[in-house]
């Protein structure tokens, strides 16, 4: 059986030490706190009428999305190549150690991401933990800043069979066309996906 460990901040989370993972973590204060709050407050209602965590999160993620795609309160922006390319190497230096890396995308104030870990994976929670402080320190060095990045929590999903890892992927690499900064997902420079594990991503659908 899959060993699991459930911790609390803002946000629900579910750590298991096996699996694949649907990750977003954003630059701090990218969202105002009362939109936050907004969002918390129904997922506490939601969970109430479903009793299902995981569910409920995918139920309530496009809206989290759109949160972060309207709100750029922060003058840092992820997209810049120098900025880039630091996120880049910390996604891929845990690659065949800590998890296998299936697909990122690199937004302007936020990072979505699909792993699947690895038998020698040191967990969900310490590997977010290393992404995020190295990046930190690394990007931070470049725009001559100091203190707080990344918001502290992040967004996790443990997916949980092939074809909710087909839609998950496919919509983290179209994340741009849906936010109507490339008209095709590849167009987008700060993509990535193992080719060997996913097709390349369907156009998203018309709305």
């Amino acid at each position: 059986m899959t060993r699991q460990v459930f911790y609390r901040r803002n946000l629900p989370h579910l750590h298991a030490y096996s699996g694949t993972y649907f990750i977003t973590y954003r630059l701090h204060n990218s969202i105002p706190i009362h939109l936050l709050e907004e969002l918390r407050a129904e997922y506490k209602s939601h969970l109430t009428i479903t009793k299902d965590k995981n569910e409920t999160l995918k139920h309530l993620f496009i809206k989290y999305d759109k949160l972060l795609e309207n709100n750029q309160l922060d003058s840092i922006n992820l997209t810049d190549p120098k900025l880039a390319e630091q996120v880049k190497r910390t996604l891929h230096y845990p690659d065949k150690k800590d998890y296998n890396l299936i697909c990122y995308c690199i937004m302007p104030n936020h990072v979505h991401l699909v792993f699947e870990l690895t038998k020698e994976s040191k967990g969900v929670q310490r590997i977010l933990h290393s992404i995020k402080r190295i990046s930190a320190i690394e990007i931070n060095k470049i725009i001559s800043k100091t203190g707080a990045l990344w918001q502290s929590e992040s967004y996790d999903r443990l997916i949980r069979d092939d074809k909710e890892l087909y839609h998950t992927c496919n919509y983290v690499l179209n994340n741009p066309v849906n936010a109507k900064l490339v008209s095709h997902a590849n167009q987008w420079q700060h993509s990535y996906y193992d080719h060997t594990i996913i097709s390349p991503p369907d156009p998203p659908a018309d709305k």
